[in-house]
């Protein structure tokens, strides 16, 4: 006998994790990870916290010349960030 209401384990789970409301906190954790990719290992060695609040990254940086040249390429940070996690977790990032 066949079954015709399968689905993909894939689909499954991310829809679990939706009603669980657990899908947002994931993608966040997702984008705080990718930030090391993204930016490179300079300056995650100037990063020192990164946190998300109300889809805005905090970012906290030692060098106030780094923060000065991020600032500039702001939007293209959240585009890529957004693009590594394949969701949109931030609208905005925050340089401390």
């Amino acid at each position: 006998m066949k079954r015709n209401n399968t689905e993909q384990i894939g689909d499954v789970i991310r829809r679990l994790l939706r009603q669980q409301g657990l899908e947002t906190p994931l993608n966040e954790y997702r984008l705080v990870d990718a930030w090391k990719d993204v930016v490179g290992e300079t300056i995650t060695r100037y990063t020192m916290n990164l946190y998300i609040k109300n889809q805005t990254l905090y970012v906290q940086l030692s060098s106030s010349v780094l923060r000065q040249e991020l600032m500039m390429g702001r939007e293209l940070l959240v585009r890529s960030l957004n693009e590594k996690v394949g969701s949109q977790v931030i609208v905005n990032i925050v340089f401390c």
